[in-house]
């Protein structure tokens, strides 16, 4: 069946089945392989998209669902990896492998648009279920309130 989506802003039109999770329909239907497969299951948050804003799971979210709702993906984020949250990642060096990264960048994007100054509770909360196997927990934290224009709170 045939989906009209947009996509980072771009109208997209993909023939896929109405269960194709959004994952697979950016990686493989589109090739965007920003967007990363971690478990398959929803509970790493390695596939972290937006749709209409909302931090959703890429594996879990079907394209059927989506409708004419809008989908960010880390590649719509920004073009040139100007974005606060990108800058600050490079700023704290927050990556060490880097395969979650996408998905802790699209969460705390979300978390960013719906409270612009969060704690360190607030951002806790909000990443939540984003796993990062290097542990960089605290320097992703740090970055969010550096993107934040929040430096140091608590």
């Amino acid at each position: 069946m045939a989906y009209n989506l947009k996509i980072n802003g771009k109208a997209q039109t993909v023939d896929v089945p109405a269960e194709m999770p959004m994952l697979w329909v950016l990686r493989d239907t589109l090739n965007m392989k920003g967007t990363k497969f971690g478990c398959g299951i929803g509970a790493c948050g390695a596939c972290t998209i937006q749709v209409d804003g909302i931090a959703v799971r890429g594996c879990q979210t079907q394209v059927s669902t989506v409708g004419n709702k809008a989908v960010m993906t880390i590649e719509g984020l920004s073009a040139d990896g100007s974005h606060p949250l990108q800058k600050a990642w490079q700023t704290v060096d927050v990556p060490q492998c880097g395969y979650c990264q996408a998905g802790q960048i699209m969460t705390a994007a979300a978390l960013l648009a719906k409270t612009p100054k969060p704690t360190d509770a607030q951002i806790n909360t909000a990443m939540t279920g984003n796993i990062c196997r290097c542990g960089t927990y605290l320097r992703i934290r740090e970055a969010i309130h550096i993107a934040a224009g929040n430096a140091g709170a608590k």
